[in-house]
């Protein structure tokens, strides 16, 4: 996926945080607006917070500050100069640190006298309801709270976001001074005996904050049923220690290198870290500054769970305060796309839509009345079939020797690989399926990445994965330049349902395709797509030891629509 609107589109953002001032420039033209790609990102380690504190005393942010702060401003005009951004669309916005400064004004006003450029400041509770609204940006769907990590602040709220629609609480988001670098200083100046009463105040100020929130019965019920609140967390400080908690996962390595979208249990959010991580140079996207706030934020953790027991998973969310303006800025028409039909739907060939109604015939639509388990349709969403249909094609150019490695990599390194919005498991899954679809032969050196992505999905997801990338290009095969005529439609039937085999051990849960094509010239390759759909049952391509049998149009089965 790369950029492919004019300057027109662009939107350039700068983000003045207590840590670091973040430099960006977007592109928001059609039709990859929903995933905000980045055109231009950069960072500078200006940290606002620490210039204003001096041993231990508040001071203003010092002139020396100011003018490295100028210069990386003035630098970043002729960077959005050169990719001819227009100059209504440039932006800076400044939060906790700027906003508390001894010298606020002056500070701002020195920076808009030399660069042409106001600087927006963010209220507290606009703070809040942006950053939430980029995490609303990092996820298809949303239901728990959201919590935004910055270095003087940490921002609290709920949120229902589903298809661009995000509630969230009327009194916006609650602001908390347990920043991870404000509360680093805090811990220093209260010392060890005083870290049990600021545990209480903060877990009390947590449980007084969710009181006042007002979180929806509906968001009360569904927690009840499913075990426990999600957490969605942003911020520098969380996405910190998501990474350190993806070096220390169960699967190793993780392969997916990417932190938005990561999600753990509540068992595997707390562990005693200060144990396990010592070496921050060994630790993949942990810097020696983000290393120093562990303990602070190994401590807030702790206060977050003692007020909020009843959590069951946490996501890790990349949307801030950048992607929650550029959200925003979107129509609700675009906003309401799932980034995964967004991202994929300029790959889309001529006749995605025949092509995707063929795709979904190829699953059962009803629960296997041997198991009573939910059917396949429930596990493999709209979404995910219509993406796959999407890229149906998409590594047709690449020499056959890597095709399928190429879609296996093609949702972390590869053409979704920047994509905004998109989980582990979609990315797993998409992946798997691409990479059954041309054939699933690949390298030793891509093995361990498909058993660990498998891994990611589980067994189940991951037989289905290799069944319909095994489904998918049988259909590639059938129509190779992804157009069916409109007079052949009607020729095409493929139909699966669920059955029984009789065999030597005894009856024998099945999966039926049907495959009934009867376009002149097909018979070779619809034997071929049949043999193919037949393989994959057998239990030596089965993932974990879970698969089913697949008859391809067995004796009894007819054509069906």
């Amino acid at each position: 996926m790369s950029p492919q609107g004019t300057a027109e589109h662009y939107k350039a953002l700068v983000d003045m945080g207590s840590n670091g001032i973040r430099f960006s420039i977007s592109d928001l033209s059609p039709p990859l607006a929903r995933v905000m790609p980045t055109v231009y990102q950069d960072r500078c380690g200006i940290s606002l917070y620490d210039a204003q504190h001096h041993a231990g005393e508040r001071i203003p942010i010092p002139q020396f500050v100011i003018d490295e702060t100028v210069a990386a401003l003035l630098r970043f005009k002729r960077i959005t100069e050169d990719f001819k951004v227009p100059t209504s669309r440039v932006q800076v916005v400044a939060t906790e640190a700027t906003r508390t400064a001894l010298n606020s004004d002056a500070f701002r006003e020195h920076i808009e006298n030399a660069t042409g450029w106001k600087v927006d400041m963010l209220a507290k509770e606009e703070e809040g309801r942006i950053g939430a609204m980029g995490v609303a940006s990092s996820f298809g769907s949303i239901k728990g709270l959201v919590l935004d990590l910055g270095g003087g602040s940490i921002q609290m709220t709920w949120m229902i976001s589903e298809a661009g629609k995000v509630k969230t609480s009327p009194k916006g988001a609650v602001s908390f001074p347990y920043g991870a670098a404000a509360l680093m200083m805090r811990l220093g100046e209260v010392g060890i005996e005083g870290h049990a009463s600021l545990r209480q105040e903060m877990s009390a100020n947590f449980e007084t904050a969710l009181q006042e929130l007002g979180v929806p019965d509906t968001l009360v019920k569904d927690a009840e049923a499913e075990g426990g609140l999600t957490l969605y967390l942003s911020g520098g400080g969380f996405r910190g220690w998501g990474y350190i908690l993806m070096s220390l996962h169960s699967i190793t390595p993780y392969p997916i290198p990417i932190i938005n979208g990561f999600r753990i249990p509540k068992s595997s959010f707390e562990p005693n870290l200060e144990e396990h991580f010592s070496d921050p140079d060994s630790t993949f996207r942990i810097s020696a500054r983000r290393a120093s706030q562990v303990p602070a934020i190994a401590f807030l953790i702790r206060a977050l769970t003692q007020s909020v027991p009843s959590i069951s998973y946490i996501y890790f969310a990349q949307g801030g305060i950048r992607e929650g303006l550029l959200f925003t800025s979107l129509p609700p028409s675009i906003r309401s796309q799932h980034p995964l039909t967004a991202v994929t739907q300029s790959h889309a060939p001529p006749s995605s839509a025949c092509l995707f109604h063929m795709l979904t015939k190829t699953i059962p639509q009803s629960r296997n009345p041997a198991t009573a388990t939910d059917p396949p349709a429930a596990l493999i969403s709209p979404v995910m079939l219509a993406s796959t249909t999407n890229l149906l094609y998409a590594h047709e150019s690449f020499p056959k020797d890597i095709r399928a490695a190429a879609a296996l990599r093609s949702t972390t390194t590869g053409l979704l690989g920047n994509a905004h919005g998109l989980s582990h498991t979609d990315r797993a899954l998409l992946a798997l399926i691409l990479c059954e679809r041309w054939g699933g032969e690949i390298s030793p050196t891509d093995e361990q990445f498909l058993s660990k992505s498998q891994e990611l999905v589980g067994p189940r997801l991951g037989w289905w994965a290799k069944y319909i990338g095994r489904a998918a290009g049988g259909i590639g095969d059938l129509f190779p330049a992804g157009v069916v005529r409109s007079e052949e439609e009607d020729l095409v039937g493929i139909m699966a349902s669920w059955g029984v085999a009789e065999t030597k051990k005894g009856r024998e849960e099945t999966l039926d395709i049907v495959v009934d094509v009867q376009i002149d010239g097909m018979e070779e390759i619809v034997n071929d797509y049949r043999r193919g759909m037949e393989k994959v049952g057998k239990k030596k391509n089965w993932v974990g030891g879970w698969g089913l049998k697949v008859r391809a149009n067995p004796e009894g089965c007819e054509k069906r629509e």
